[in-house]
C-alpha cells in the first residue's frame, strides 16, 4: 500500500511530502489510521543524524495515536474503530530473556524501532508516524482510552513511558523524594506522573522563569540550582533524581543531592559524553542508572494509569505543513512541552 507521509530525504534535510510502502495486513497485523503523532526531541536528532546511522529517506514519529482501520484474521484484541497507540518499538525477537520478561526494548538481538530501523529481515526499513497509516503486529499495539484528549495522549507513548518506567523501578517506597532535572518534554511528564503516584517532587532548574510552571504541573518545590545556597539546600535530599537534561551538564555535581543509596537515572541524551569522578559515587554509595522507554506491557500500564489520573502532556498542535517550523522551534527549545502533528492535515 502506498501511504502519504513526511520524510527527510537526507541528513538535516527539511521534511517533505513522500510516499511510503506499507505491507498488506497479515494474520496478526493491525492497520491503523493515524490521527496524531507527537514530535519527540529524538526525531530532531535522528533527522539531523546527530547519533549517526540514519537511514534515509526517513519518516520520523514514534508517538502515534490512531483508529483501527483493518485487522488480520487472527487478531482478537482489536476491532475496527478502536483507539490505539504505537510507541517506540514495533517488533522484537520475542524469545530472549528481556522479551520473555516483557522488556522488549532491551531485546538481545535488537528490537525493531518504529522508524530508522530495519524489520526482522534486516533489509526492510521502518517508517514512522509522520504518515497517514501504519501496519503493526498486534503484540506491539496499545489500547487507548477515549476519556482523554487524544492529541495530548500521543506524547505519552514516549515521554510518558520514559519517565513512568524508572519511577516504577526505583521509587519503590511511598512518598519517595524525587528530584526532576530539566523541564521539557520528558521533565514535565516526570513531574506529573511522580506527583500522581504520591511522591514528593522537586523541580531542579537553571531557569527561574520555570518555577511557576513547575508548581502548576504538580511539583511541590522548585530550586534554582544556580543560587548560592542551592548546594546546601539540596545536599542528601533525594531518593531518586530523574535527569532529563539533553544538553551538556555536570552530572557529578547533582549526585551530591542524593541521599544514601540514592539513584540518578539518566533519561536525556546529550550529544557528547560527560566525565564522572568515582568519588561522586563512592562518597554516598549512590548509583547512576539508565532507562530506555518501557516494554509493551508496562507501556499499557502507563496509559491506563494516566487515564485513571487524567494525565496528558501539555501540547501545541500543528499541521503537517508546519512541521519544519516546529522542528526549528524545537531546536531552540521553544515549545511547552510537546508539538503534536494533526495527521489529518496531511493531504
Amino acid at each position: 500500500m502506498k501511504i502519504k507521509a513526511l520524510a527527510a530525504m537526507q541528513a538535516a534535510a527539511p521534511l517533505q511530502p513522500y510516499s511510503v510502502e506499507r505491507r498488506e495486513v497479515g494474520p496478526h497485523d493491525v492497520r491503523i489510521e493515524i490521527l496524531y503523532c507527537g514530535i519527540c526531541h529524538s526525531d530532531l536528532h535522528q533527522v539531523h543524524d546527530d547519533w549517526k546511522g540514519g537511514i534515509y529517506p526517513m519518516v520520523p514519529g514514534h508517538e502515534i495515536i490512531g483508529r483501527v482501520a483493518e485487522v488480520g484474521a487472527s487478531v482478537h484484541r482489536f476491532q475496527t474503530g478502536m483507539l490505539t497507540g504505537v510507541g517506540c518499538l514495533v517488533d522484537s525477537c520475542r524469545s530472549c530473556g528481556p522479551c520473555q520478561q516483557h522488556e522488549e526494548q532491551y531485546c538481545v538481538s535488537g528490537c525493531v524501532m518504529t522508524y530508522n530501523s530495519y524489520e526482522r529481515d534486516s533489509k526492510t526499513p521502518t517508517f514512522g508516524g509522520y504518515s497517514k497509516q501504519v501496519v503493526v503486529d498486534e503484540r506491539y499495539v496499545l489500547q487507548v482510552s477515549d476519556k482523554l484528549e487524544l492529541s495530548a495522549v500521543a506524547p505519552l507513548l514516549c515521554a510518558g513511558i520514559t519517565t513512568f518506567s524508572p519511577l516504577k523501578r526505583f521509587a519503590t517506597k511511598p512518598k519517595s523524594r524525587i528530584g526532576v532535572m530539566g523541564l521539557g518534554g520528558l521533565g514535565h511528564m516526570a513531574v506529573k506522573i511522580a506527583a500522581a503516584m504520591g511522591h514528593e517532587v522537586c523541580m531542579l532548574s537553571t531557569s527561574a522563569k520555570k518555577a511557576a510552571d513547575a508548581k502548576r504541573l504538580g511539583a511541590h518545590d522548585f530550586v534554582l540550582t544556580t543560587d548560592a545556597d542551592a548546594e546546601r539546600r539540596l545536599r542528601r535530599r533525594f531518593d531518586l533524581i530523574l535527569n532529563t537534561v539533553s544538553a551538556p551538564h555536570d552530572v557529578g555535581a547533582a549526585l551530591n543531592y542524593l541521599d544514601l543509596h540514592g539513584t540518578m537515572v539518566i533519561l536525556g541524551a546529550p550529544p557528547h559524553g560527560t566525565q564522572l569522578h568515582p568519588g561522586a559515587l563512592i562518597g554516598g554509595a549512590t548509583q547512576v542508572a539508565g532507562s530506555l522507554v518501557g516494554g509493551i506491557k508496562q507501556t499499557q500500564e502507563m496509559l491506563d494509569f494516566c487515564a485513571a489520573h487524567h494525565l496528558t502532556a501539555d501540547v501545541e498542535l500543528c499541521g503537517a505543513d508546519e512541521v519544519n517550523t516546529a522542528f526549528a522551534r524545537l531546536r531552540k527549545n521553544d515549545v511547552k512541552y510537546r508539538f503534536v502533528i494533526d495527521m489529518q492535515t496531511l493531504n
